[in-house]
């Protein structure tokens, strides 16, 4: 296969040969599994492997009651490298005294995110006082005093909260109770940053934000979707399900302008003969559209099923509405208009809409690379349009299944840590509290760091998290933060955030306990709706001075409102807190015998077994979805290119390595893509060529929101036009153009120059 036939489209993934690795997975697993088992912590490790509580990677991960390596139906064997990376990095000593008592803060700012992580665990609470070079030592009965004056020293709507899914239902639970007690509705989290478009679209749809899909329910699909995710790296897990359903002749389509090596092979330590040696094949199809026409391509599916008569349009109309209006854009929109939005041929898209067509029961998956642009709830929504089209959503082996990465950051929506409180929970909390909440609209992420930075935003509690880190723009959101007057962070080891995101009058670096050191049972929730029961812990710290998050935040509460309207002291207590969770939360009733039964359970009402969806009908909801105008500027937008200067204008995907999460960097370089630093852009060959560029050139990469010198340009499988670098590094270029409908911001399609100096006269 040659590059122009490899450039777009419908790629056979069996002759397609990326210079990265060919294949994901297979023995440099188990040499990572070897060498951290054989460190001086991996007897610890190990231990902390079987412990049942659930993984801290992502919202595929396992644990929980059925011990450390089973998934929610008891199957062994399914841990991966990403939670061995999160769980070393939590076994880490203690920051050594000296870092906080000789380092100052502007040395401490020069760090990188995975030198910060490298400190170790935070074990005493610290303060830095505005005006001062260092973090100091606090005691604990300070910091409740001065964060208690912090809240109550301000009106409601200018005290707001931040938050990550590391933590658990417990401490999501009181946090948002704490904070609407106050009358603040400020409830940001880190899912308004990835996959708010998809609680928001799919809401629009069926009724209900998350996956309605159960690993019971995908292990009877024959065919899967998956669209901008790489899984290999992020999501491991879920290529065991991948494996078994190409194993049982199924057909897995996917959909990235990236082509990633694991998600063509990959070899599976579940799957130790089979698998392991030679990989397993992933990708039955490769689609190569352009960085945000994921909207283009469905509807090109959807006009292909309606040209070739295969809608299931018994179904349709029997349990859809808006169906009609949906069908006028579908014979209304010209082929041309979709191909040349997405870059995908008529043919390519109709082959791979008569592949679907032909499977029985149809799984659509997704990550960040649907939901990080500024029409990714567009992209969502004819996501779930294709399911209804083509009848795969209501019945076992279909439906729509957001990929999510933090491990509880679905819990936390669940728990009402969110700008979007469902009503049901809404009259709940008004009769806990005996008193209807405040109604003004809260602040999700992107407009919590625009209005910190206009000087409205006084106080601020971070559970978990990097604020800063995760934003784009780190120019605005250090100088946002850098506004608020009193800034708290809880968390178990340093970030990046802790250095740049400073206070203006004092912040607080508090230290917690993690999931498997908590002193006490917590819940979390898996991505596919199943909650699972974590067992109490102890910490290798010693002499540490940590605290609970339950236990803070409850203390915390009390200090604020003292016993009115419910004792918060008694809220210490976490079998109380999920007492109150099963009487407020739709869906957690069970969760109030939990202790005694022990039994883990999934989330009722959103695994649609039938077509009877959460809508006010019963009845899906589809509406036209719109093609996104896809065009890059040219480089006078960037104060054009110099005479003789070399360069070109490209649709930036900001992405993880694979040694990362979230924005905590374990290795510097990614393997797969063949980058083996930060500094480092992906970029087509045939860019290369065309402009004079040369493969290990160093270039600047200039964005709307600032530059980045030194670039490493690395040619690799990715879609001519577009390139892609590290995030969070790549923040620096872009300013937070975000989604209307969610306010996520679109990390995946960035407008950037690449200058190159001119060659040297003779050259």
């Amino acid at each position: 296969m040659d590059a122009a036939q490899a450039k777009n489209g419908d790629v056979d993934a069996d002759n397609l040969r990326p210079p990265q690795p060919k294949r994901g997975g297979g023995w440099s697993v188990i040499t990572g599994w070897g060498r951290a088992l054989l460190s001086r912590r991996g007897k610890r490790l190990w231990r902390t492997l079987n412990h049942k509580s659930a993984c801290l990677s992502c919202a595929w991960g396992t644990g929980g009651q059925n011990g450390g390596f089973r998934d929610e139906l008891g199957e062994p064997l399914q841990r991966c490298i990403k939670s061995v990376e999160a769980i070393q990095s939590e076994l880490q000593p203690a920051v050594p005294r000296h870092v906080f008592d000789r380092l100052s803060l502007g040395e401490l700012q020069n760090f990188d995110s995975a030198s910060c992580d490298r400190l170790g665990r935070l074990d005493r609470p610290l303060i830095h006082r505005a005006g001062q070079d260092f973090y100091e030592p606090i005691q604990w009965d300070e910091v409740y005093k001065r964060l208690a004056d912090a809240f109550l020293a301000s009106p409601p709507e200018r005290v707001a909260s931040y938050s990550s899914g590391r933590s658990s239902n417990e401490a999501a639970y009181l946090l948002q109770l704490l904070m609407r007690a106050r009358g603040s509705n400020n409830l940001a989290d880190c899912s308004d940053l990835c996959h708010a478009p998809s609680s928001v679209g799919l809401t629009r749809v069926f009724g209900s934000g998350t996956s309605n899909v159960s690993l019971e329910s995908l292990r009877q699909a024959d065919g899967v979707v998956l669209v901008g995710s790489n899984a290999p790296a992020n999501h491991p897990r879920l290529m065991n399900e991948l494996i078994r359903l190409r194993d049982r002749g199924g057909t897995v389509v996917v959909i990235n302008p990236v082509v990633e090596g694991g998600l063509l092979k990959f070899g599976s330590p579940a799957f130790p003969i089979r698998s392991l040696l030679l990989g397993s094949e992933i990708a039955s199809l490769f689609l190569q559209p352009i960085p945000g026409s994921d909207t283009a391509v469905f509807l090109g599916f959807q006009k292909a099923w309606l040209e070739s008569g295969a809608i299931a349009w018994e179904f349709v109309k029997s349990h859809s509405d808006g169906w009609e209006a949906l069908q006028e854009q579908l014979m209304s929109t010209s082929w041309e208009s979709i191909t040349q939005c997405c870059g995908l041929s008529r043919e390519e898209l109709e082959h791979t809409a008569a592949r679907l067509a032909s499977c029985r029961a149809v799984v659509f998956a997704w990550a960040m690379g649907i939901t990080h642009h500024s029409n990714g709830t567009t992209n969502v929504q004819a996501i779930a349009n294709s399911a209804v089209l083509s009848g795969n959503v209501g019945r076992p082996g279909t439906g729509t299944m957001p990929i999510r990465g933090h491990s509880n950051v679905q819990g936390f929506g669940s728990m009402g840590v969110s700008i979007r409180l469902r009503e049901p929970m809404r009259l709940a909390l008004e009769a806990l509290l005996k008193r209807p909440l405040s109604r003004t609209p809260g602040y999700h992420a992107r407009d919590l760091i625009e209005a910190a930075d206009q000087g409205q935003v006084d106080a601020l509690l971070c559970l978990g998290g990097n604020l800063y880190g995760a934003n784009p723009d780190s120019n605005q959101a250090r100088r946002a933060l850098g506004q608020i007057d009193t800034v708290a962070y809880l968390a178990t080891k340093p970030n990046q955030g802790h250095f740049h995101g400073l206070g203006a009058r004092q912040t607080l670096l508090l230290p917690v306990f993690n999931r498997f050191e908590t002193p006490h049972r917590t819940t979390v929730e898996s991505g596919n709706n199943w909650v699972r029961l974590n067992e109490p812990g102890t910490t290798h710290l010693k002499r540490a001075n940590l605290t609970s998050e339950v236990g803070f935040l409850a203390e915390l509460a009390d200090r604020i409102f003292g016993d009115a309207p419910i004792h918060w002291r008694r809220l210490q207590d976490p079998i109380y807190v999920r007492e109150l969770i099963a009487r407020t939360v739709p869906g957690y009733e069970e969760m109030a015998g939990i202790d005694v039964t022990k039994r883990e359970f999934e989330v009722s009402g959103r695994v649609f077994q039938t077509p009877c969806f959460a809508t006010s009908t019963g009845r899906a909801q589809l509406a036209p979805t719109l093609l996104p105008d896809l065009r890059l500027p040219d480089p006078d937008h960037f104060g054009g290119l110099a005479d003789g200067e070399r360069g070109l204008v490209l649709s930036l995907i900001t992405a993880r390595s694979h040694g990362q999460h979230n924005t905590v960097v374990y290795q510097s370089g990614d393997r797969y893509r063949g980058m083996p630093h930060r500094k480092t852009l992906l970029i087509n060959s045939e860019d290369l060529q065309r402009q004079g560029l040369e493969a290990h050139e160093r270039v600047t990469v200039q964005g709307d929101a600032g530059r980045l010198e030194q670039i490493e340009l690395i040619p690799g499988s990715i879609r001519p036009g577009c390139g892609l670098m590290f995030f969070p590094e790549a923040n620096a270029l872009m300013l937070g153009v975000s989604d209307p409908a969610c306010g996520t911001p679109a990390f995946k399609r960035v407008p950037v120059l690449v200058r190159a100096p001119a060659w040297p006269t003779g050259v």
